[in-house]
């Protein structure tokens, strides 16, 4: 199963893109987003505070917890743009329905999309709990959009799970625009089981069960369907959930393979699992098998290529 080849669209802080657009006419520039993401997506810049007339330079603005609520202002309490920052990102996020993901700059006020720092009014202390008004919009208004942080993207377990949920749900897109019927939303599932199971057994489980029912709407299921995918995907796949999928996988061999070829391939996915090999051994072990031995349902998998090889995501199991 290969990726999609129409083009994907990704939201971005304009900051993270590397334009200089912050308070002090700096940048946060990711170079894997730019470089090496880049490659293979195109991006739609945002940056709310110069979006809502903010100037470049200007003063810098934070959180501020006043009583029951959260305010965005220069330090002084001046300067006060909380409304204006919520219409801006709840006007955006009413219309990025082209958008596959989304990928914000941390700790901003505006942008960040976990632990902003939020500051008492009587000027004592903060504490980091807070969420960008901009990003809170885009979030909350389309929970289906896989969304990340460019520090966050740092970190490679993190890096390759936003990926494959941006082009899973680029993915889900695609099949909604060709007109969704239920021998196309189960298709998507049969091509996407493995790569569900290697994240979250449980979310396989249950989505199996659920297509099996023939008392929704199909509008109802695609929905349950599609919410329920996005949030299996969010558990981070790890060297126990990658070897139960290729357990499963070696099953759809087992009359074709010879005695030593089983042990060979039980070998070294209990050697993945030990953490004593990378998992594109066993993957290149069934990969190889499967040229072999034509498995046409083997191939229709997304687990097998959830992104382009290039990205090099599959190194750090």
């Amino acid at each position: 199963m290969k990726t999609p080849q129409s083009s994907i669209t990704l939201g971005i802080s304009a900051c993270v893109k590397g334009e200089q657009v912050r308070f002090d006419k700096g940048h946060k520039k990711s170079q894997f987003c730019t470089e090496e993401l880049g490659k293979h997506v195109q991006y739609k810049a945002y940056c709310p505070e110069v979006a809502i007339g903010l100037p470049i330079p200007r003063k810098t603005i934070r959180q501020i917890k006043k009583d029951d609520l959260i305010v965005v202002s220069r330090p002084d309490g001046t300067g006060d743009v909380t409304e204006k920052l919520t219409q801006f990102g709840s006007n955006v996020a009413d219309n990025i329905d082209e958008l596959s993901g989304f990928i914000f700059c941390q700790k901003s006020p505006s942008c960040g999309m976990e632990r902003v720092k939020v500051y008492y009014d009587h000027g004592k202390g903060s504490e980091s709990n807070g969420i960008g008004l901009f990003a809170k919009q885009i979030m909350e208004k389309n929970p289906l959009l896989p969304c990340e942080e460019n520090g966050r993207l740092n970190d490679m377990p993190l890096r390759e799970n936003f990926i494959i949920r941006v082009y899973t749900y680029k993915h889900w897109q695609e099949l909604v625009a060709s007109g969704l019927t239920k021998h196309k939303l189960i298709q998507f599932h049969t091509q996407h089981k493995y790569l569900l199971m290697s994240h979250h057994l449980a979310s396989y489980k249950s989505l199996g069960k659920l297509l099996a029912r023939a008392d929704l709407p199909l509008d109802e299921l695609s929905q349950h369907y599609i919410s329920g995918l996005m949030a299996g995907l969010k558990h981070l796949s790890n060297r126990k959930s990658h070897s139960n999928t290729l357990q499963h996988l070696q099953g759809y061999f087992k009359k074709q393979l010879s005695k030593i070829q089983k042990q060979e391939l039980t070998d070294k996915i209990n050697e993945f699992r030990e953490g004593l090999i990378p998992l594109l051994v066993p993957l290149t072990l069934i990969n190889h098998y499967m040229r072999e031995h034509t498995k046409s349902y083997l191939n229709a998998q997304v687990y097998f290529s959830p992104y382009p090889d290039d990205l090099k995501l599959r190194y750090g199991y």
